[in-house]
């Protein structure tokens, strides 16, 4: 099993070009595998594609992720064509993850699709994401999209796998039907556990496997215990859970968590501070050779 470590910033806060480039430099310098930029498009943070854009052009080793996009409201053709560019100019360095959005009056204004309407959009655009990445001419009839003969281009270097978020039963087993691979959020590497059950359950019944290595998550850490205010978001996103139970506090726990995590087959593992620190390099330095070690000894 591959393990594959990197950062993410979740989108509770504003990064100006300096600091997210000097986040880039330090990711791709202390050797950590990708970047992933979450969306939210009433919040402080950038667009997340406009964002990782502005990484690939620092950068040349560094993936290029998502956690997660929002694909309701958005033009699977459209969308298509501004994926398969950031692979292309990026030099197949693209990784997207998608979701429904969150349950939030203001995030619903913005995308334009009620929250009741969402999963239905979700399961029409996301096989014509993959359609348009592959075959030259896309005909379809849907409920929400007519295409005739229609043909996106730049394809990607290579078919994009594309992962999903949630965690409610619903949305695993949308996993499991539709998805490549899984990225968790707020969740113990028991929760992760149990959630691959019913996304291999879901992709067994429609006769799919999904690839093994095809499960992350994101694993939030800081070096105080956790904020009021995050404790707040994770009690509101994900009733009855603990913050101290989804949230390392110093580098021993944050280590001890991440093997955790492993050990239950989840191999790709991203790193999500809290709080911004003042030095992006020294703060990678200490986080490479805390967790990155991880990566050496399972690969």
């Amino acid at each position: 099993m591959k393990v594959r470590i990197g950062y993410g910033l979740g989108n509770l806060r504003a990064i100006d070009g300096a600091r997210l480039a000097a986040l880039a430099d330090a990711l791709e310098h202390h050797g950590f595998d990708s970047l992933w930029l979450s969306e939210r498009a009433t919040g402080p943070a950038p667009d997340p594609l406009v964002a990782l854009a502005f990484v690939a052009g620092r950068t040349e080793r560094l993936k290029l992720g998502t956690s997660v996009q929002v694909l309701p409201g958005r033009s699977p053709a459209l969308l298509a064509k501004e994926w398969a560019s950031l692979d292309q100019l990026s030099g197949g360095r693209a990784l997207p993850a998608v979701g429904l959005g969150i349950a939030d009056p203001a995030e619903q204004q913005a995308f334009g699709v009620e929250r009741s309407a969402r999963a239905a959009w979700f399961e029409e655009a996301l096989p014509l994401l993959r359609r348009f990445w592959t075959e030259e001419r896309v005909t379809h009839a849907g409920e929400h999209f007519r295409y005739d003969a229609l043909g996106i281009r730049p394809h990607p270097t290579k078919p994009l796998d594309v992962w999903l978020g949630g965690k409610a039963p619903v949305e695993l087993r949308r996993v499991g039907r539709l998805g490549d691979g899984w990225l968790a959020s707020f969740a113990t590497p028991a929760d992760c556990a149990a959630a691959r059950v019913t996304i291999e359950d879901a992709a067994a019944s429609v006769g799919r496997t999904m690839d093994p290595e095809h499960y992350g998550a994101m694993v939030l850490y800081g070096h105080a215990p956790p904020p009021e205010r995050l404790r707040r978001v994770i009690e509101a996103r994900t009733p009855g859970t603990r913050a101290d139970d989804v949230v390392a506090t110093g580098w021993d726990d944050l280590r001890d968590r991440c093997a955790a995590y492993v050990a239950v087959g989840f191999s790709k593992l991203v790193l999500v501070p809290y709080d911004e620190p003042e030095s992006w390099d020294a703060e990678l330095a200490e986080a490479a050779e805390s967790v990155l070690p991880l990566e050496r000894a399972r690969s």
